[in-house]
């Protein structure tokens, strides 16, 4: 098997090495490497090679390829010899399954993108969150939060801790202003996060720190070697509560859109059925 190996490969170099106009010629299914019952033709490797590779990396592309593709011919040549009839069987249906289903799903899939109605009003999603509201419930923290990130030396440090506090609609808007002697913020302390999104961002903090981090109403300032960190958290929600419905929403939308595709594909299936039973190409027989 070595042998054979090495051999497929000395071939596909002096292949390549010929240039890549070889594979420019217009021979009709020209066979490359042969592996017992199993050809290899010019049409698959062609694809590897365009007109920018230099005949040196077309003999290392093609060789390696051949190489790959001959070593897995072998084994499943020696695998047909060695497994059972059982098993092969079972692993033919397994193949056939597969390819069916890529195709139907296909078929279907371009189908229903075409007549699918994406669009969902707030009392569809309304609706749903109250109807199944065991079924969201958080299995993580949330929190809502704003912070800056800034060096550690920043000389207005406490004109910005102020306006941070302090955050109405003027000092929101100043903060946004001196924002690039910022290296990171959020202002926006009305959504929800996970509190693993807060540990990434904020680096002095960490899940040891959980119990200052889900305090409502909580300023903290924090400091690691080169950088300040001014937090305020706004609102707080903990593992095993309510989720909230807009921290809910997207999930429900994508139930409820997978619930009209379901609906649609039954509806294809039974109409292309009554289709086939109507031009007489589907039978059964007592």
């Amino acid at each position: 098997m070595k042998n054979t190996i090495n051999g497929i490969v000395f071939g596909a170099l002096c292949l390549s090495l010929v240039s890549c106009d070889y594979f420019k010629q217009s021979d009709d299914r020209k066979v490359v490497v042969r592996v017992n019952d199993s050809y290899l033709y010019e049409d698959d490797i062609r694809s590897l090679i365009n007109e920018n590779t230099t005949s040196e990396d077309s003999a290392i592309i093609v060789s390696n390829y051949i190489t790959r593709w001959a070593t897995q011919q072998l084994l499943i040549d020696r695998a047909e010899l060695n497994l059972s009839e059982t098993q092969q069987e079972e692993f033919n249906d397994l193949v056939a399954n597969y390819r069916n289903e890529l195709y139907t799903n296909a078929y279907t899939d371009a189908l229903i993108s075409r007549d699918l109605d994406t669009s969902l009003n707030k009392e569809e999603i309304n609706g749903y969150y109250e109807e199944n509201k065991d079924n969201f419930i958080l299995n993580e923290d949330l929190v809502k939060i704003r912070y800056i990130n800034l060096p550690k030396n920043a000389n207005n440090l406490e004109d910005i801790e102020k306006l941070f506090r302090r955050f109405n609609k003027e000092d929101q808007q100043n903060l946004l202003d001196m924002s690039l002697q910022f290296r990171n913020f959020s202002m926006n302390d009305s959504v929800w996060v996970k509190t693993k999104t807060v540990y990434d961002k904020i680096a002095p903090l960490s899940v040891e720190d959980r119990a200052r981090l889900l305090k409502k109403d909580n300023f903290m300032e924090l400091q690691d070697s080169l950088n300040v960190y001014l937090v305020y958290v706004n609102d707080v929600l903990e593992r095993n509560e309510q989720a909230p419905l807009e921290y809910a929403s997207p999930a429900i939308r994508e139930i409820l859109l997978n619930k009209r595709k379901q609906a649609l594909i039954k509806e294809l299936e039974k109409d292309i059925t009554k289709d086939a039973i109507k031009n007489n190409e589907f039978e059964i027989y007592n």
